[in-house]
Order: structure tokens, then C-alpha cells, then sequence
């Protein structure tokens, strides 16, 4: 036979579970525009019945419930929602990243447009043909040698704005770098804190959630690959244990979690030497990763080749910026400087070989109209090219006539310093392919003109730039829509919890007025019995 008092116990039972529902629902409205925050359930199974088994049990007809119990609080995920997440947000990271890149660099070359340096090559060109119909003309000369300097100060401010974004690109590499450190610290700790909280029988969600949200954020500097470790002892079957993290590379992957241990981060440049803050370029080769003393995360290197393609905000950095060793760098600034470099080299070179087949009104052969203005490098390339500081003191050193001249009837040779020919052989290199040449062949733009060559560039980072906001857009429409889905799934919907709150507050004023019940009957056998009569 039950005991006389069993049904205040289980109705005590419900009022206690149904209270916790009640609290843990509390909480998820009160967490409801937390960022990554996951709602809440408490699973409610039925307590063991009466009789239990053994030899002494009481024989009664049936088996009575003895109520309920919050066996947990579980926090709602879905771990495959979530993986799908954190590879949409690596991915959308590289190319986010990458059309910053090119945006920043479109800005500086804005073509076309009225100040850019095709306009400028056009006036230079322009310059000299009105100087080939009035070569004697000092303002004309003038007006040809400062339409020079400006095709010149457009080679150098385009080289010096890209070099800077360069330079800044080398910051956002480091400062990523910096954050990724911390991240893994953080996530550390709070392995740290899950190892401590398991082992009682608890569910620490609230901490769950705080790493989930650093891993989200993790994944979009690397593309990364999780596995969880139990923490033993006493731990419920659904807690998820501490978490292991490691970058997903090609071959075995690096790790850089293992529990409470974690590793740190350095970008290297050649000969495996730390990247610095300093202005000069140093390219990216490697990054070395550095377990915590006496921890399980083993040292390490990734090299460039082996990050994987297209994902993570980092590797988009390090593509823009640049990478290899200093003789044979590569990357998207990088490679767009070094064309550049070339077209200003092969644009001074033909047309120093030209002007220097020319004579300036004094009768003289011409000299080198473009030069380097840095003295330790005498090779022109679009940061260091200028006019010959002489062309603007003296206009008429400007070689804009022919040297071949006319003879007379004895064979002698007659001066003839402003025929205009030589201008005009000046400007119509506008329209000259330029070949390589030697042996071997050096030099040339491959057959292109000057300004085909430099609209290729152009055309070129267009058509990066309009993939890299194609590939933007549609990594960030799949992510969102990952995103929905697993808001579906782990979002507080206040609708749903307000009927929550009405089913478990229904549940508990029932199992209050089971109470009520009980004790009426209580009161009745106590005070009621046994008093026939009376």
C-alpha cells in the first residue's frame, strides 16, 4: 500500500518542475536579442514508480507514478546547421575581403575618368603633336614638357597610393592575427571553465554559447574543423565536453585547441622572421604556430601553399598582399606594381630611344627626357620616374626636331632645329606595339601599346573585381539563409515561449490545487475520523 502522504510528494514534484520550466523560459524571453544566444528546454522525465523491485517490495495492484523531475536544461542546436555555417562565413570572408581589396585599388586607379593616367598620356600625346606643328613655340615646348610631368606624377601618386594600401593590408594581417590569438586564448579558458562545471552533472549553456560565438568568429579568419572531448566524472550524456579546434589545411590539420591548451599565431615573412609594422614590403611565407608550454598543442608551421584556396578573411589578406620570397613575390598588389613598374620602364625607355634620335633647337642631339629621381636606383619604374629636372629650366632641350637633316647641293648637311618631325615620331608612339628584344628577349609589353597595355590592367582588375563581388554576394546570400535556418532552429521566439509560459503556469496551478486536494484529504482523515458521534 502507498504511503498516506505519496500524493503531496509527486504533486510537490510537479510544482518544482513545472516552476524550473517556468525560470528557464523566463531566461530565454530575457535572452531573446542576445547575440548567438540559444534557447533553452527542460527535459521533464518521469520519476521511477512504486513499488521499486526486490524480494520486500509491497504487492499492490498496478504500478504507481510518483511524478516528475527536470532530469536537464539543454540548450537547442543543430551541430550540422552549424558546421554549414562556419563554412559559408570562411568563404564569405575570403571574398568579402578580397572586394574590399579591389575596391580600394579601383579607387586609386579610376579609370576612366578625367584625372587618371590615361588622361594624362592622352595630353602628353596631344601636347606633342601641337608641338610637332610649332616646334619653335616656347609655350608649346613648355606646355609638352608639363603634360611629361604629369604623365610622370601620375605613375608616382598611383604607385604611392597602392604601395600604402599594401602597407595597410600588412596591419590588417597582423592585427587578424593578433584576433585569432586572442580568440583561442578565450576559447581555452573556457574549456577551462566547461572541464570544472561538467563533471557534477551539469549543462554549462550559457558558456556553450560564448565559445560558439568565438567560434563563429574564428571561422571566418581560417576555415577550421571541430571535434569535442568528454570531460568524465559525473558529465550528462548530452554535454558537449571541452572543444578541440584546428585549421583545416592540405594534408593533416594544424591544431590549435586541444582542452585548455591553445597556440599562438605569428606571420612570418622569409627565413621564417616575424612580420613587422615597418613601411618597407616583406612578403608572407609562413605562419609558425606555437603550442603553450607543456600543453598538447604540438609546434607547428602552415605555409602559404598550403592554406586552402578562396577561404577565410586571412588567406584573402595575404593573396591581396603579397607572398613568396622578396625575388619572386606574387599576389594582387603586388602583381598590378610590378605592371606597373614595367609599363613606366618600357614608356620612358621608347620614348627616351626616340627623343635621343632627335635634336633640341640648339642643334644638339637629344637627351634622356624620362630619368629616375632616386639616386640609388637608376632604374625607372612608376615610383621614381620624373622629367630631367633640366626640361623645366630649359624648354628648348625638348628634342622635337629630326636629326637626320638635309644636305645642300655640296653635300652639307643644313641645320634645321624646328622641322617638328621628331615630335611627331614622339607622339605616334602612342600607337607603337612594343616588342622585346636582345638576346635573350628583355623588355616589351608582349606587342601591346602603352595605353592597350595599361587599359589590359585595367580591364584585368575589373574583371577581379567584378568576380570577387559576384562570389561576395552569393557566399553572403548562402549564409544567410544558413543563418535563417539555424535561427529556426536556436532562436528565442517570444510567441512560442509566451505559450510556454501559459502551459507551464497552467501545469503549475494544477499540480498546486493537487496539493489543495491532498491536504483536504489529509485534514479529513486526521481530524474527521473517529468521531462517531461526537
Amino acid at each position: 500500500m502507498g504511503s498516506t502522504f505519496m500524493g503531496l510528494e509527486t504533486a510537490r514534484r510537479g510544482l518544482t518542475t513545472q516552476q524550473s520550466a517556468l525560470y528557464t523560459t523566463g531566461h530565454n524571453i530575457s535572452n531573446a536579442n542576445t547575440v548567438g544566444y540559444s534557447r533553452q528546454r527542460v527535459n521533464m522525465e518521469a520519476t521511477l514508480g512504486y513499488p521499486g523491485t526486490g524480494l520486500n517490495a509491497p504487492k499492490i495492484p498496478g504500478h504507481l507514478g510518483t511524478g516528475v523531475q527536470a532530469q536537464s536544461v539543454q540548450r537547442i542546436r543543430d551541430q550540422f546547421v552549424d558546421r554549414q555555417y562556419r563554412q559559408e562565413t570562411s568563404k564569405l570572408g575570403y571574398w568579402e575581403t578580397r572586394s574590399n581589396a579591389v575596391s580600394q585599388m579601383e579607387d586609386i586607379l579610376s579609370e576612366p575618368s578625367d584625372f587618371g593616367l590615361n588622361t594624362s598620356l592622352d595630353q602628353f600625346w596631344g601636347s606633342l603633336q601641337d608641338l610637332s606643328a610649332s616646334p619653335g613655340n616656347a609655350s608649346t615646348r613648355k606646355v609638352a614638357i608639363q603634360k611629361g610631368i604629369a604623365v610622370a606624377e601620375s605613375f608616382n601618386y598611383i604607385s604611392k597610393q597602392l604601395t600604402e594600401i599594401q602597407g595597410n593590408l600588412k596591419n590588417e594581417i597582423l592585427v587578424s592575427t593578433t584576433d585569432v590569438n586572442s580568440i583561442l586564448k578565450q576559447i581555452a579558458a573556457i574549456n577551462e571553465e566547461i572541464q570544472a562545471i561538467e563533471p557534477n552533472g551539469y549543462l554549462p549553456n550559457d558558456l556553450y554559447d560564448v565559445r560558439d560565438v568565438l567560434l563563429d568568429e574564428l571561422s571566418s579568419y581560417f576555415p577550421v574543423e571541430v571535434t569535442y572531448e568528454k570531460s568524465g566524472g559525473n558529465a550528462l550524456a548530452i554535454a558537449e565536453g571541452s572543444m578541440n579546434i584546428s585549421i583545416k589545411v592540405k594534408g593533416d590539420p594544424v591544431n590549435i585547441v586541444i582542452g585548455k591548451d591553445f597556440a599562438t599565431l605569428t606571420a612570418n615573412t622569409g627565413d621564417k622572421k616575424p612580420i613587422t609594422d615597418a613601411e618597407e614590403y616583406q612578403p608572407f611565407t609562413s605562419f609558425t604556430v606555437t603550442g603553450s608550454a607543456n600543453g598538447k598543442v604540438d609546434n607547428n608551421e602552415i605555409i602559404y601553399k598550403d592554406l586552402e584556396a578562396n577561404k577565410g578573411q586571412i588567406h584573402s589578406l595575404i593573396d591581396s598582399y603579397g607572398y613568396g620570397e622578396p625575388t619572386d613575390k606574387t599576389g594582387f598588389y603586388p602583381d598590378m606594381l610590378k605592371n606597373l613598374d614595367e609599363l613606366a620602364r618600357e614608356f620612358a625607355k621608347a620614348f627616351n630611344d626616340v627623343h635621343k634620335t632627335g635634336t633640341d633647337l640648339d642643334g644638339k642631339q637629344g637627351i634622356e627626357f624620362f630619368v629616375s629621381k632616386d639616386q640609388n636606383n637608376i632604374e625607372i619604374s612608376a615610383s621614381n620616374i620624373a622629367v630631367d629636372i633640366q626640361f623645366e629650366t630649359n624648354s628648348s632641350l625638348l628634342a622635337a626636331s629630326n636629326s637626320q637633316f638635309a644636305t645642300d647641293a655640296n653635300g652639307v648637311p643644313i641645320k634645321e632645329e624646328g622641322n617638328g618631325a621628331n615630335a611627331l615620331l614622339l607622339a605616334n608612339i602612342k600607337s607603337k606595339p612594343l616588342f622585346a628584344t636582345g638576346t635573350p628577349p628583355s623588355g616589351g609589353l608582349n606587342g601591346a601599346t602603352i595605353q592597350t597595355y595599361y587599359q589590359s590592367m585595367i580591364g584585368q582588375m575589373g574583371v577581379l573585381g567584378e568576380q570577387a563581388t559576384r562570389l561576395a554576394m552569393n557566399s553572403a546570400t548562402i549564409q544567410l539563409t544558413v543563418a535563417n535556418n539555424r535561427a529556426s532552429v536556436s532562436s528565442v521566439s517570444l510567441d512560442e515561449e509566451m505559450t510556454n509560459m501559459i502551459t507551464f503556469q497552467q501545469a503549475y496551478n494544477a499540480n498546486a490545487r493537487m496539493i489543495t486536494v491532498v491536504d483536504e484529504t489529509l485534514d479529513k482523515i486526521i481530524n474527521g475520523m473517529g468521531r462517531v458521534g461526537l
